[in-house]
């Protein structure tokens, strides 16, 4: 039945195409825009809306209806297709509706997103040169390419189907998502980061933010063809991860520090066991010796909460070599120092900071959000016996991202932490096209880990801090 109708409608004339019908609000949700369709604010935007909207709307209820959701998952994707094809091309015969070929092939793979997939979601997934997904509402889509923000082709039909895929996403990896926790931070299958929010707190109805990851991490060597720092810089930091260094990773946001720990890990003893710390697990090490730890909120009625400082405590009970903490926020950077202070030498994590400074004053004042009588000096103390290198990242102006800083912690004078940059980035200006232009160099400073690197039958070249001709 359905070559007979392909033949036919291919080269049958194309009907009319039904305008997008007005959302309706779900029980207790109110509908967007005050129950009406978003008028496009510009005449580009009248061409993003989907002219077939309702029909999808129609046929996707229908597929519902018919086919056996449980059993899916064991259904070839090809098997799958002849079947959602077969229906559909049913639907538009009882219905008197004609539709060309290359129409009707569209339709069939909207409608397979939709049943197996994330819905207008998946062509921006699937597009490599995407690295973040922003949708403000079912009807403004965002993506960012090379750094750099544009709007994207597709849309949402209304709030109640961008609500449905935000609950497929969050209900995956068994959180949930409802007026009473209208937040929640989730994953993807392939290790993207998704963070979605709703009504009553996202005013203008519901917004889904995804981090996507390359599905093949980047290594050292990627960072380094795409300008990210310089050879000596790679090179100090790969003998610094081999001697276990404890390293903290600083920067703000989409600058780059989680994909830097994933590169920061290739160069890990594969004997060593690792434990990894999440709110939601996106670490991609390669190691076979990982053990992941992933955080949970509390169910509806506010119990059963786990969190990151939960996780470290019984992380120091699982005999590891190293932990990783995905990013510390709040009072497990206690319980981080005290591991990095005892034995658990290698430890790598993240925080949010605009300079390697202002990163160990962050972790200094998180420190202190558990309470008690800690004084200011035996904190410091902390940081600067438990951490050895501070990893500085920003998202330069033109997009691309860039280490600005190598910084030695050497210690502590009084009640001051004595910090020395090893390698620093150099700004000069921006090119013709908006580039920026500058250079890493190192500082000329050997630094005081150099003996500690050195002993650890890791070579590295006494001249790798020469800061002449070192060019990123």
């Amino acid at each position: 039945m359905f070559k007979s109708f392909n033949e036919t409608c291919s080269t049958a004339p194309s009907t009319q195409a039904p305008q997008p019908r007005q959302p309706i609000a779900k029980s207790g949700l109110p509908a967007p825009d005050g129950g009406g369709q978003k008028i496009p604010a510009r005449v580009e935007d009248h061409a993003r809306v989907d002219p077939n909207s309702l029909l999808k709307s129609e046929l996707h209820n229908l597929l519902l209806e018919q086919l056996n959701l449980a059993v899916i998952d064991k259904v070839s994707k090809s098997d799958l297709r002849r079947e959602i094809a077969a229906l559909t091309a049913q639907h538009l015969q009882d219905n008197g509706k004609m539709m060309p070929s290359a129409a009707f092939q569209q339709l069939i793979d909207e409608l397979l997103d939709e049943v197996q997939g994330l819905g207008p979601l998946e062509p921006l997934l699937a597009d490599p040169s995407v690295s973040d997904i922003l949708v403000n509402g079912p009807f403004d889509v965002f993506v960012e390419r090379a750094g750099l923000l544009e709007r994207a082709s597709v849309r949402f039909r209304d709030e109640r189907h961008l609500l449905r895929i935000i609950d497929k996403i969050v209900s995956s990896v068994g959180r949930r998502i409802d007026e009473s926790q209208p937040w929640v931070d989730a994953r993807l299958e392939d290790g993207s980061r998704v963070n979605a929010i709703i009504r009553p707190c996202a005013v203008d109805g519901a917004t889904l933010s995804i981090r996507k990851f390359s599905r093949r991490p980047l290594n050292m060597e990627s960072l380094l063809k795409n300008g990210l720092l310089s050879e000596p810089a790679a090179r100090f930091l790969e003998a610094a991860v081999k001697a276990r260094m404890n390293i903290l990773i600083s920067g703000g946001t989409g600058s780059g520090k989680t994909t830097m720990l994933n590169a920061l890990s290739s160069f890990i003893d594969p004997r060593h066991r690792i434990v990894t710390i999440e709110d939601a697990a996106e670490l991609q090490l390669q190691q076979d010796h990982v053990v992941r730890l992933e955080t949970r909120p509390a169910n509806a009625e506010g119990q059963g909460r786990i969190s990151q400082r939960d996780l470290v405590i019984n992380a120091l009970r699982m005999r590891p070599d190293r932990i990783m903490v995905g990013e510390v926020r709040g009072s497990e950077a206690f319980d981080m120092l005290q591991a990095m202070n005892t034995g658990h030498d290698g430890s790598m994590t993240t925080i949010h900071a605009n300079t390697a400074r202002d990163a160990v004053g962050r972790l200094e004042q998180m420190v202190m959000m558990i309470g008690g009588d800690f004084p200011v000096q035996a904190i410091r103390s902390q940081i600067a016996a438990g951490v050895q290198l501070v990893l500085q990242l920003n998202r330069m102006v033109d997009g691309h991202r860039q280490v600005t800083s190598i910084t030695e912690i050497a210690g502590l004078e009084g009640d001051t932490i004595m910090m020395q940059d090893i390698f620093s980035f150099k700004r000069m200006g921006l090119d013709a096209e908006g580039n920026v232009k500058g250079k890493m160099m190192a500082s000329g400073i050997r630094p005081r880990c150099f003996e500690t690197i050195v002993a650890s039958g890791v070579s590295l070249p006494a001249d790798s801090f020469n800061p002449y001709g070192e060019v990123a």
